[in-house]
């Protein structure tokens, strides 16, 4: 097994008001915080997936512009499917700065061949820090083609049809799940 590794950071960012990438988070652009952390996975590759060309993305990594209209994470995720040439996607959104490399790490160690991980928080899922595997692709095209955007159903159908093993996060995990989608968010005390 191989893997690539998708930033999602396609969001307009309405609630927060500014590009969520930008803001400093622990001393750090949240972009370079979490690029940081995909590469200590080592993937093949690393893309961002984006509406377009975010001003700070380094010129190394490899650029996904979503296809008008974008349709949300549906749409970065199944770019990054068609376009990857590894066995598995590792899929990390700007918006989740507590998520660490030893949790993504453990995650992609979960995945077996034609099969990616989808961490659970109760019955909610997590697809936005998941693993994807390359048999997933033909679900995506078709849930972008559908009228339903939403990852819930359709990670759940991909549980359903083997493609994704549901991971239960820890009580003591949950917070490195949780995004930041308001200025408040940022106060300290809130993290």
């Amino acid at each position: 097994m191989n893997l690539t590794a998708v930033l999602l950071a396609g969001g307009e960012s309405r609630r927060m008001g500014q590009d969520k990438a930008t803001l400093i988070f622990r001393g750090a652009p949240l972009w370079e915080r979490q690029l940081g952390i995909l590469r200590e996975l080592q993937p093949e590759k690393i893309l961002v997936s984006a509406r377009q060309n975010p001003v700070w993305r380094p010129p190394e990594i490899e650029l996904l512009l979503d296809e008008p209209p974008s349709r949300g994470p549906l749409s970065g995720l199944t770019r990054a499917l068609e376009r990857m040439e590894t066995t598995h996607l590792m899929a990390l959104a700007i918006d989740m700065p507590f998520m660490t490399s030893e949790q993504l790490r453990f995650i992609s160690s979960l995945a077996t061949i034609g099969c990616g991980v989808l961490p659970m928080i109760g019955d909610r899922a997590e697809p936005l820090a998941g693993v994807y595997p390359r048999e997933a692709g033909g679900d995506f095209l078709a849930a972008l083609a559908g009228d339903n955007l939403s990852l819930q159903p359709l990670s759940r159908s991909l549980v359903h049809a083997g493609k994704l093993r549901s991971f239960a996060v820890s009580q003591g995990d949950e917070q490195l799940y949780r995004n930041v989608n308001e200025p408040e968010d940022f106060k300290e005390g809130r993290f």
